[in-house]
């Protein structure tokens, strides 16, 4: 019985996508663990087997790699993302904060050097508004249906939820996970109950809490 053999092209396709797929992996470990200016072409083929060259034939440059890595970092982002039930404060936060042990650290060096990035600061904006579509999406329901108090109460739940506030209980006051979870659930509840009325606001005068004492007549 006679078999068909792969064509040498698909054989050749195979092994770049092989390739390609090393050099994404050894790179997104090296800026997982190391600042982006700290990487280089040199140390990203050293980590993935491959030559410098083979690197540059595959992205043309270092930018090119770290885009690469956000792309497949992104997709893996949202897959875990959509997990979360919307309406779910602890189930989404229990979601996010297991993004952030992952990723966290890598995302925090990257905002810090965004000065630093060039083009690259553009991922940084568009995983910003990623963020707050996600937020809306989980969330939406017990907020403001439009208008700029539904943008303030989006605003506050991103401050809630941000890398920086995970880096601030994680690795600042050294929280443990299950309590940096509970602590951004208390955020996140806080907003919403500040925020659940779509009706309008009510402001009440302010309160006099001055006595005063009115003088006796004569008698």
């Amino acid at each position: 019985m006679k078999t068909t053999r792969p064509y040498a092209s698909d054989l050749r396709a195979q092994a770049a996508a092989s390739t390609r797929q090393r050099i994404i992996e050894a790179a997104s470990q090296l800026l997982r663990e190391e600042w982006y200016e700290d990487v280089t072409l040199a140390g990203i083929a050293k980590a993935a087997g491959v030559s410098h060259q083979t690197v540059l034939n595959h992205f043309e440059s270092k930018e090119g790699v770290a885009r690469a890595v956000a792309d497949v970092m992104g997709s893996a982002t949202g897959r875990r993302r959509d997990r979360a039930v919307p309406g779910d404060v602890d189930g989404a936060i229990h979601v996010l904060v297991g993004e952030y042990e992952d990723y966290g650290d890598a995302n925090v060096r990257w905002a810090v050097s965004a000065d630093r990035l060039g083009s690259l600061a553009e991922l940084l904006d568009g995983a910003r508004a990623t963020h707050q579509g996600w937020l809306e999406h989980i969330f939406g329901d017990a907020l403001p249906t439009a208008g700029p108090a539904r943008r303030r109460a989006v605003d506050a739940l991103h401050a809630a939820t941000d890398v920086y506030t995970w880096k601030l209980l994680r690795r600042d006051l050294r929280r443990s996970r299950p309590a940096t979870e509970r602590a951004m659930a208390d955020l996140v509840r806080g907003v919403l109950a500040g925020h659940r009325s779509d009706g309008p606001t009510t402001t009440h005068p302010p309160t006099d809490h001055t006595t005063t004492t009115q003088p006796r007549e004569g008698r």
